[in-house]
């Protein structure tokens, strides 16, 4: 059965009583790249834990190679030759990048690994895109966007036969996107399956041959790339149509609106050159460009977390150079920022859902106590619905909520101190198409009454629909400045890359 490695029938899955997967049927071929796309919840998610032998199914079969499986491990399935990257990382932050890589699959002689491994690890690395990043570099000292890389590195070092990628590039400029996808091409070529799990609509249109709907469940359609239009793809997933996904441009906000954030000349190190940018209140201003261009920096440099920054930074005619980030989340300035990994940044996974929401607060009051007159617990009530959080109870730790809920829970968690400035760092990375809806929504709101919003992101899709003003970096500085009409994809790429457009399209 060489045109069908993987093949799932009548496969059914569910957890405590609830239909996670019900009678699926679905095959991937050898050679091709197979996008797997559905809301969460679909069933996406639990159809790759099966393959990779994380769960095992309540009904019908699973076949890899012609043969009937039933893994009961992740390490029986990675012996067959199936390698699996989940959108949540799995490296080991205390160890360095080539122990991550070598020792996915490692190789002994005499109880020693062998040292020829490392070499084949540098060869992965620089193949996947990551030719700055050393063996030798701690993971915990690297980058999203560098930890995701090295996890796909490591998944190409194993040599799959079926490879499977769950939101692997969701924190990828567009430029290592195409490095990945190179790689991935290589791949195909060489006759490996894979499946590619990307809420990104010109990724998948990009890279896949063939596209499988999930909703509820359920295996809704199969069909070549090209067969249907991205409107009727979204419209498989969701039942709603793409115009719906980002809310109608709003009015501009006039230049006589006063001015919240001010940066003037600011440098650090030698990732920062003389950077300026403004946001009026009601503006949605974006920051974009390729990786590590300086987005990042600014947006720690402004919330205070970067220390020996110079130049001037200040927020309603207040001076916040030097105050760290538990002064400017006050009341008297109000800045928050929802930063980029909400894993290891903005949220504590052994606490509840309830505990982390009420973190920002700490501090707010003398002693670090929660204010005592209910408002913050009246303003997060009110958050959880204006955001339709999903979960079970708030004392459920949060954990158990899906991404989307606890991108959610980090937006609550800043938004309940009522800030006058909002600093988001790729704050859709790696959720579904609804809860991106929701959250465009609620920046738009959150403009129209007033607040300031930074809004950093990988996506020029967000960029394009959602901000006033896109402000580019290149090599730490603010290339272009794109507005209005010149605010396209082909601007934003071209000053990006820091390249110039035929005069006709110029900003």
């Amino acid at each position: 059965m060489a045109d069908r490695y993987v093949e799932l029938k009548s496969v059914s899955k569910s957890y405590g009583g609830v239909p996670a997967l019900t009678a699926v049927d679905f095959r991937c071929e050898p050679g091709r790249v197979h996008a797997i796309l559905g809301e969460n919840g679909a069933g996406k998610s639990t159809l790759m834990k099966l393959l990779a032998g994380v769960i095992q199914p309540d009904a019908g079969t699973i076949s890899i190679g012609g043969q009937t499986v039933r893994f009961s491990s992740p390490r029986e399935a990675a012996e067959q030759g199936t390698v699996c990257m989940f959108q949540e990382l799995s490296l080991m932050p205390h160890l360095s990048v080539g122990d991550n890589i070598v020792l996915a699959a490692p190789r002994t002689r005499m109880g020693m690994i062998e040292r020829s491994v490392y070499r084949e690890a540098r060869e992965a690395l620089d193949l996947v895109g990551a030719k700055s990043i050393p063996l030798g570099a701690r993971v915990s000292g690297l980058s999203l966007s560098e930890r995701q890389l090295v996890e796909i590195a490591k998944a190409v070092f194993r040599k799959p036969k079926l490879l499977i990628l769950d939101e692997a590039t969701s924190a990828l400029t567009s430029e290592l996107v195409e490095t990945v996808f190179g790689v991935l091409r290589m791949l195909k070529e060489q006759g490996v399956a894979i499946l590619f799990i990307s809420h990104r609509m010109h990724e998948v249109d990009a890279i896949a041959d063939r596209i499988s709907v999930f909703r509820n469940g359920r295996h809704i359609e199969t069909f070549d790339v090209g067969a249907r239009t991205t409107d009727e793809i979204v419209g498989l997933m969701i039942g709603r149509s793409l115009e719906e996904l980002f809310p109608p441009r709003r009015a501009p906000v006039p230049d006589t609106a006063p001015v919240v954030l001010n940066v003037s000349n600011v440098s650090w190190a030698s990732q920062l050159v003389d950077v300026s940018l403004a946001a009026r209140a009601g503006e949605i201003v974006g920051l974009g460009g390729l990786d590590a261009q300086g987005q990042q920096q600014i947006m720690h440099a402004v919330f205070g977390v970067l220390r020996g920054v110079t130049g001037r930074i200040t927020l309603n005619g207040k001076r916040l150079n030097g105050l760290k980030p538990p002064r400017v989340k006050q009341s008297d300035i109000g800045l928050a920022l929802v930063p980029e990994d909400r894993k290891t940044e903005g949220l504590i996974p052994s606490m509840s859902v309830a505990q982390n929401m009420r973190l920002a607060v700490l501090g707010r009051a003398p002693f670090g106590l929660l204010d005592l007159d209910g408002s913050s617990e009246a303003r997060l009530q009110e958050l959880i619905e204006r955001l339709a959080l999903t979960y079970g109870s708030l004392d459920d730790p949060i954990a158990t909520l899906s991404g989307g809920n606890q991108q959610k829970v980090v937006l609550a968690k800043w938004l309940v101190l009522s800030p006058k400035c909002l600093l988001l760092m790729d704050p859709t990375r790696g959720i579904d198409l609804p809860t991106k809806a929701q959250i465009y929504r609620l920046l738009t709101d959150l403009a129209a009454e007033g607040m300031a919003v930074i809004l950093q992101s990988t996506d020029y899709e967000e960029l394009i629909h959602l901000c006033d003003r896109v402000y580019v970096f290149y090599r730490g500085s603010v290339a272009k400045e794109l507005t209005g009409d010149h605010l396209t994809a082909d601007a934003l790429i071209a000053a990006s890359m820091n390249v110039h457009l035929h005069a006709g399209a110029q900003a």
